[in-house]
């Protein structure tokens, strides 16, 4: 036996597509150039004052959950690009907004038309479960 105890070692070399990776990986995975980050300074901007519908994904860097629905707002933040924006707003580093529409969980997603919230999800859903929840919002 090896001097090392004949343990085999794999770390992880890239990031891949696949939610389970991202999940276990925090950090390695960056989100679409499609996706707006947002904080409680530019909400009203970004969110309230836009002329499309907004989503807008409250997420916290430890969370599971919100690491795995991740790539899949990326490719619908292109797949609906012009029609609804995707935001992330992280919840440890802007309370005040969390606190304002009653986020009590995360993953929640809320869809904003007109300035006020339209719809909202809590917990991961998969990619068929969001395009539903989008296209019945819009």
């Amino acid at each position: 036996m090896p001097a090392w105890g004949g343990v085999l070692i794999i770390a992880p070399v890239f990031s891949g597509p696949w939610p389970w990776f991202n999940a276990l990986n925090p950090g390695v995975f960056m989100s679409s150039d499609a996706i707006v980050h947002i904080s409680d300074a530019s909400f009203e901007q970004e969110v309230i004052a836009a002329d499309i519908p907004v989503l807008v994904d409250f997420w916290a860097p430890w969370c599971g959950p919100c690491k795995m629905i991740a790539p899949i707002l990326d490719d619908l933040a292109e797949q609906f690009e012009g029609k609804l924006k995707i935001t992330k707003l992280n919840v440890d580093d802007n309370k005040e907004s969390a606190a304002k529409f009653n986020v009590r969980g995360i993953p929640t997603l809320i869809i904003f038309k007109n300035g006020a919230a339209h719809a909202t999800k809590v917990g991961a859903l998969s990619k068929p479960q969001l395009v539903d929840f989008i296209n019945g919002a819009l």
